[in-house]
């Protein structure tokens, strides 16, 4: 039997996931980018032990986060027959990732604002 460890949540982050949750990103995403943020790369029984997810939920979102441009992935054989194991990691530095999130939330709010202002301009009976 072979041993590993897995690298599992401290309150540190516990918290940055709060906080990319309170961004409305969806908690399978914010744990696993929050888990990918913390080590070099890990397979995908890493994230699922890691950041206690299931297998689908793990998959859901590699895939959003891969649409976003954010991960990378690359496939090691396993010893014997089988499927290849993936790997993944943040194909950009984490700090970049945050400029991303700040922009969309900036051109959320401007959105938002901007419906107010409309909705102001409207003529309502009462």
């Amino acid at each position: 039997m072979r041993h590993s460890q897995v690298r599992v949540f401290d309150d540190h982050d516990l918290e940055f996931i709060d906080i990319l949750r309170n961004l409305n990103m969806s908690r399978n995403v914010a744990s696993t980018l929050a888990y990918l943020a913390n080590v070099d790369e890990a397979t995908s029984k890493d994230l699922e032990l890691g950041s206690e997810l299931r297998q689908p939920e793990v998959s859901i979102a590699m895939r959003e986060l891969r649409n976003f441009g954010w991960l990378e992935e690359r496939e090691i054989k396993k010893e014997g027959k089988g499927r290849p194991m993936k790997v993944y990691r943040l194909a950009i530095p984490m700090n970049e990732i945050v400029i991303h999130l700040e922009e969309k939330t900036r051109q959320e709010a401007e959105k938002t604002l901007h419906n107010i202002e409309k909705l102001k301009g409207l003529n309502f009976k009462k």
